[in-house]
């Protein structure tokens, strides 16, 4: 029986060792060559660190990210993975949830960071393996121990990191290979920064059947052309993406400049996928594997999917489908249970199953605020996760998502919460107070200040990630207030769509 993501590995290094497991732009490794360079440095760590604190890994994505991923999880403990590219401010608030100890870095000009110490992939990678040692280590890992942390934006200005076991990752990835009938054949193409829980479905399915991940790198998605190229030449067979890095493709003219013959499976999530651009792909690729999975990190990448077998008018929407095996999805409107039969109504989604994440790393508020006993069960304990989305059920049965329940957006892949953006603004001296609106998939926001937006935008780059900065700001001597004395958000909205405010 599995109690342990290690099985997978070892599974495809016994049944293909001289198969290539990774490929990036510098690199590429078989499985026998990711199997025992991951237990020089599962020996390594298992040496130099002394406890089992999760180990950060400060890298972008590669062939040597994924060797120090797996050694982490054979010396014992879990990962993270951070970006190095964040502003020095976001990674430190990272590594002090953690309350690391030591980070793995592959770039030998890395800097140090908080109080931890920082281990080189060189100095790591060729320690002797002692295999006792390693599998005395590797019997100890029970199922419910974490295998990763991914961080998500904070609330209250603090990361939080979703703490994910075992098997919760075996759960779901058992299932997810089988359905889309993931193989030892396929070529997939990493898309997703492995800060994002996107990723975990390449890393994962992968290991799980013996298949090799193609690494995509970032500087492709600019240049779309480029990128086709790119998957034709490595025969890429499978795409795990983000709406976004799909609709990069269709509305900038890449599948007109050449279709990569080789894709079969097209499994997008993130975001709400825009008709039209499903409907390039599904005509490009009528014959392929179309799939809109839905669910937020804490339930393990996803807890439903709709295989997407039509076009679609422009007026509809794709569904979010039905509940992965061993998962259940409720949906709750004030303590009431919705069913497929009350078409149309809204209700938060909730998810319980074994994929459910262990919580909040270091966050037990957050905890017990997020994931609480099933309402509908009082004789035992079963916990669900309060999701903060709304969907509905449609007349054909399936759910399909609706908007976000408060002010947490998901954007460009990533989650967000547009409180964290306006309190780092609020930050900047000469703002008085703001406010931040997502309209028509961009962050736009209001400021009642002596400031520019160029200015805002400089200051922000200091402690925000990209992907989090406003696109548009709007300079105002006051901004509304409702009868509350509160922002009055609504007149805001109202102003965006009359289209009244002038960009800056």
């Amino acid at each position: 029986m599995e109690h342990s993501v290690i099985s997978y590995l070892k599974n495809s290094y016994e049944n293909y060792p001289e198969r290539i497991a990774c490929a990036d732009d510098m690199e590429e490794i078989t499985y026998s060559e990711l199997w025992h360079k991951s237990d020089a440095v599962a020996n390594a760590l298992i040496q130099l660190a002394a406890n089992k604190k999760p180990i950060p890994i400060i890298s972008k994505k590669s062939c040597k990210t994924l060797i120090m991923i797996w050694g982490i999880i054979k010396s014992g403990t879990c990962y993270a993975i951070i970006d190095p590219m964040l502003p020095e401010e976001r990674i430190n608030s990272v590594l002090n949830v953690l309350d690391a100890d030591i980070a793995l870095v592959c770039d030998n000009n890395s800097k140090q960071f908080s109080s931890v110490e920082i281990l080189q992939y060189d100095r790591i990678s060729n320690f002797r393996v002692d295999e006792e040692i390693r599998e005395r280590r590797r019997n100890l890992i029970c199922d419910i121990d974490p295998v990763y942390i991914m961080f998500t934006s904070g609330s209250t200005g603090t990361p939080k990191g979703v703490v994910v076991a075992h098997r919760s990752v075996i759960d779901f990835i058992n299932c997810f290979t089988d359905i889309f009938h993931i193989t030892d054949q396929d070529i997939i193409g990493n898309q997703a920064p492995w800060d994002f829980d996107v990723s975990v479905k390449d890393i994962y399915s992968a290991a799980k059947v013996g298949a090799k991940i193609q690494i995509i790198a970032p500087k492709y998605f600019t240049f779309p052309k480029q990128l086709m190229d790119l998957l034709e030449e490595k025969k890429v067979t499978t795409l795990i993406w983000a709406v976004s890095a799909l609709c990069i493709i269709s509305s900038r003219g890449g599948l007109e400049y050449r279709r990569p013959s080789y894709i079969n499976k097209v499994i997008f999530s993130g975001e709400i996928m825009p008709i039209k651009q499903y409907n390039i792909w599904k005509e490009k690729y009528p014959k392929a594997l179309f799939v809109n999975v839905y669910g937020p990190t804490e339930i393990t990448c996803n807890c439903t999917y709709a295989i997407l077998n039509k076009e679609y008018r422009d007026d509809e929407m794709l569904p979010i489908g039905i509940p992965f095996p061993n998962e259940r999805v409720y949906l709750i409107d004030d303590g009431n249970l919705i069913t497929d039969k009350q078409v149309g109504r809204l209700g938060e989604i909730c998810v319980s199953g074994t994929a459910l994440a262990l919580g909040y790393y270091n966050n037990s508020a957050e905890s017990e605020r997020s994931f609480v006993q099933n309402p509908f069960i009082k004789q035992y304990t079963e916990m669900i996760y309060k999701t903060g989305d709304l969907g509905y059920y449609g007349k054909d049965g399936d759910l399909y998502f609706a908007s976000r329940k408060d002010f947490q957006i998901k954007h460009i892949g990533h989650r967000i919460e547009l409180a964290e953006i306006e309190r780092a603004i609020n930050r900047i001296d000469a703002v008085r107070i703001n406010c931040c609106i997502y309209y028509n998939n961009e962050i736009i926001d209001f400021v009642e200040g002596n400031i520019e937006g160029k200015e805002i935008q400089r200051e922000l780059r200091k402690t925000l990630p990209v992907y989090m900065l406003p696109s548009r700001f709007i300079i105002k001597d006051m901004l509304p207030l409702n009868s509350h004395g509160k922002i009055d958000r609504q007149e805001l909205v109202a102003g965006l769509e009359k289209g009244i405010y002038e960009k800056k």
